[in-house]
């Protein structure tokens, strides 16, 4: 290699300069857009596992006959429930391998009969309470 190959080799000051201005304009502009949407992602995160939970029910259904009690709850995907209605059918190994919690860390909460449909459901939500902003199988689409 000659002298002036060596020179040429390396990028200077100045190039270095451009591509770290040209990184932290980008930065700038797209870092505030991600990072002002985590809790539209964790709605959209919710919606995928109410979703979930609800196609879990109607293949337990498929195979029992009937949705599990609100007693027997969604644990009824994971373990085999006791009490009425007994699933005469049920899957060996569950439906699911194990119950999610919501986005903000609570189980999700099941209604049969429901108040929306046949089965409910749903995420209270970030708040916590049975209001408006929950989450279920009844307003997915909205």
């Amino acid at each position: 290699m000659n002298v002036r190959s060596q020179r040429n080799a390396g990028f200077t000051l100045i190039e270095v300069m451009v591509v770290v201005v040209i990184l932290s304009i980008l930065a700038a502009v797209i870092v505030p857009k991600i990072m002002g949407r985590p809790e539209q992602a964790r709605i959209v995160k919710a919606k995928q596992d109410v979703r979930v939970l609800e196609s879990a029910l109607k293949t337990y259904k498929l195979d029992n006959f009937t949705f599990p009690s609100t007693d027997q709850g969604l644990e009824a995907l994971v373990k085999k429930p006791a009490g009425s209605p007994e699933p005469k059918h049920w899957k060996d190994g569950g439906y699911l391998d194990r119950l999610p919690n919501d986005p903000w860390g609570h189980p999700y909460q099941y209604l049969n009969p429901g108040v929306h449909g046949d089965i409910d459901v749903y995420s209270l939500g970030p708040d916590e309470h049975n209001d408006s902003d929950d989450i279920g199988n009844w307003n997915l689409d909205q």
